[in-house]
């Protein structure tokens, strides 16, 4: 384990759902060592002060495997934890040098840093029979999706901490690699949903259209079926098992697969009539500079489809979480990013069976 080496601490009595090293396969402990890399990257020059929330013993396990890899790269790490919390504080504050990381975990720790503040909060993610984040999850800095104990990954980080590509490319792969060969079978009952979305937006015949994260490509009939035969039709996936899953339906419906993310796709400035998006928003970190990335190749006059098979109250409560109002797809700040980034939001339909809601190219 590239020297690493796991101290748990754990009690008598926990259930720990953490896997040990020794029992994971090489792609799990690269995954886990991907995310542990990612979140010390994320911690600020100097001295800090990092913690960790969410359901125990998780959080205890994932710290300690985090003060690991900090001491792995000659970073110095106190470890303060809810079994021994006045003894560790003394320690780091008898210890503390110019750089060491106090890392923190569980609730005991949550209105009491060591230091004036948390320069990092990070919540884990877990099933809503486990645990539920509710709003502490919507304020953490760093939120980490422990559903597959075995295959973490990071699904949310506060822009000032790092930017998008530092992890959000092996971060979202990670997380669709592993469901693109069970995706249709989980989701396949949604592809009605798809078709009465796209024809809403009655698209041109002989139109140029992208589906920008296709997945599976659910929307490529409905897209083909709507511009007809003398259109062009694109889809674009930065994962590449599912664009591996979508090259069927590609072929049926003499579509272009690109392997691209989001933020730079390999489209020429205003060469596309429409975009569709399925649930593409809400996994970009950067919502506002992916709707200027999707301007950018839109011609004036162009439409933009949104959309998501579950609206967004149902999907929040299958993941466990609360609605915000500041969130990007609620009504008023899509209004608000849309007009920034080059668009005119023109419908707004977040019923509890979809979310749909289209805009003109400015």
């Amino acid at each position: 384990m590239c020297g690493r080496h796991l101290h748990h601490g754990v009690m008598a009595g926990d259930t720990v759902l953490l896997p040990d090293w020794q029992v994971m396969t090489d792609d799990q402990i690269r995954r886990w060592e991907e995310v542990l890399d990612n979140l010390a990257g994320m911690l600020p020059a100097g001295a800090s002060a990092a913690l960790i929330d969410g359901a125990h013993p998780h959080t205890r396990i994932l710290a300690d495997r985090l003060a690991d890899t900090l001491h792995a790269t000659g970073r110095p790490c106190a470890r303060l934890t809810s079994i021994t919390p006045a003894a560790d504080e003394d320690a780091w504050r008898a210890d503390n040098t110019s750089t060491t990381v106090a890392l923190a975990d569980g609730p005991l720790w949550r209105d009491h840093p060591p230091a004036s503040r948390w320069d990092l909060t990070i919540w884990l993610r877990t099933p809503p029979a486990h645990h539920g984040g509710g709003d502490l999850e919507h304020t953490a800095d760093v939120v980490v999706d422990l559903h597959d104990p075995a295959w973490p990954v990071i699904r949310h980080v506060t822009a000032r901490l790092a930017t998008a590509n530092h992890w959000y490319i092996t971060e979202g792969r990670a997380f669709f690699a592993t469901r693109a060969a069970t995706w249709d079978t989980k989701f396949g009952d949604d592809l009605p949903a798809y078709h009465q979305a796209v024809a809403e937006t009655a698209l041109p015949a002989g139109a140029t259209v992208i589906d920008v994260g296709c997945g599976t490509g659910r929307a490529l009939p409905a897209l083909r079926a709507a511009i007809g035969p003398t259109g062009v039709v694109l889809a674009a996936d930065f994962t590449p098992q599912m664009l591996a899953m979508a090259r069927i339906r590609a072929c049926a419906e003499r579509a272009t697969l690109l392997l691209a993310d989001a933020y730079h796709l390999p489209v020429g400035t205003r060469c596309v009539d429409a975009v569709f998006a399925a649930g593409l928003l809400t996994h970009l970190p950067d919502v506002e500079a992916g709707l200027t990335e999707l301007a950018r190749i839109t011609r004036p006059g162009g439409r933009l489809i949104l959309f998501h098979p579950s609206g967004r109250a149902a999907l929040a409560a299958r993941h466990g979480r609360t609605l915000h109002p500041d969130e990007p797809l609620a009504e008023t700040p899509l209004r608000d990013a849309t007009l920034r980034t080059g668009w005119r939001l023109d419908t707004y339909d977040d019923a509890p069976h979809r979310f749909h809601a289209t805009a003109t190219r400015r």
